[in-house]
């Protein structure tokens, strides 16, 4: 079963799909938020209010996935005393504070300077492999990838009023969120070993959220939260998404260089802004959007062209 799972995974145009499709389900959380925050009339500086609202998300994402191994695969939810060590770490760090300051920061920054900077994981994750793995190095591909794809970015949110603007609790808040996601995907590839991707998602989504509504509900406000029957649908998506797309993408990340995929988070901003086009008022398609592609694709490209010769050079060996 393992062997099988593990040739699945492991076949590039699945990888591929799954990684896109994870990047797409990110993107989606941006204009979700934004429309969540405004619906839920909830203030811009209620820290509080961020930390309750993405506890719920992440921990019925999480009650989703664990249930769902209870009934199918009771098995995979076992784990060792050294594993549950590991996922207690590992809860508080991708989902507690890398979404406290996600949540906190989309508040207090647009968008689409959102979206820019939180990509910026893609490239902590890619340094951070290129020292941490020794057959995961930055190349000349990879840097192209890179460069192209963090440019497709740039280009895709040129012209939506991006204002080059820095605070801490905005611009800095988001670029942390991207650093801890970073060493969390590091953290989820060198130490999640025997653990099911899946359990791994269910237990660190509910052992994250869990703690941030420990700490957010005896001090939230009342009416800080305002749940109108739009807002619980957005919160069941966002929950939604996020159980699919974390477990979907810890099972590549088991059997793929964290590095190699990490470039398709490129496609998470530029996805955010077509969405955002699709439904927040004000904001539109343009040519920088489809500019933003064309680079997006060049640098996905890019990788894949080295992987290929690379597969070549080792079948003639």
């Amino acid at each position: 079963m393992l062997i099988k799972m593990k040739k699945i995974l492991t076949t590039k145009w699945i990888v591929i799909s799954i990684a896109v499709f994870c990047s797409i389900l990110w993107g989606s959380a941006f204009p979700v938020l934004k429309i969540s925050y405004t619906e839920m009339q909830m203030a811009a500086d209620d820290t509080i209010a961020k930390i309750v609202l993405a506890g719920m998300r992440f921990l019925l994402a999480g009650l989703m996935l664990l249930v769902g191994l209870i009934i199918f695969q009771r098995k995979a939810l076992s784990v060792t005393k050294r594993q549950v060590r590991f996922l207690v770490l590992f809860g508080v760090i991708q989902t507690a504070l890398q979404y406290y300051f996600f949540y906190n920061g989309l508040a207090n920054t647009s968008g689409m300077q959102g979206a820019i900077l939180v990509s910026s994981g893609t490239f902590f994750t890619v340094i951070i492999a290129h020292f941490f793995y020794k057959n995961d190095r930055l190349d000349i591909a990879k840097t192209i990838g890179l460069v192209a794809g963090f440019a497709g970015i740039i280009v895709a949110n040129w012209g939506q009023e991006l204002q080059f603007s820095f605070q801490f609790k905005g611009e800095g808040f988001m670029i942390i969120a991207a650093l801890t996601g970073a060493i969390g995907t590091i953290m989820a590839k060198e130490m999640a070993v025997g653990i099911h991707p899946f359990a791994l998602t269910g237990y660190q989504l509910t052992i994250g959220s869990t703690l941030m509504l420990l700490l957010g509900l005896p001090q939230m406000q009342e009416n800080a939260i305002v749940f109108t029957p739009l807002g619980w649908g957005l919160l069941i998506y966002s929950a939604i998404l996020s159980a699919v797309a974390f477990a979907l993408w810890y099972s590549i990340l088991k059997y793929n260089k964290a590095g190699e995929i990490s470039i398709y988070k490129f496609i998470t901003p530029v996805s955010g802004a077509l969405l955002s086009a699709m439904f927040i008022q004000g904001e539109s398609l343009n040519m920088f959007i489809f500019g933003g592609l064309a680079l997006v694709a060049l640098g996905i490209v890019s990788i894949n062209r080295k992987d290929k010769k690379v597969d070549k050079l080792k079948g003639t060996s």
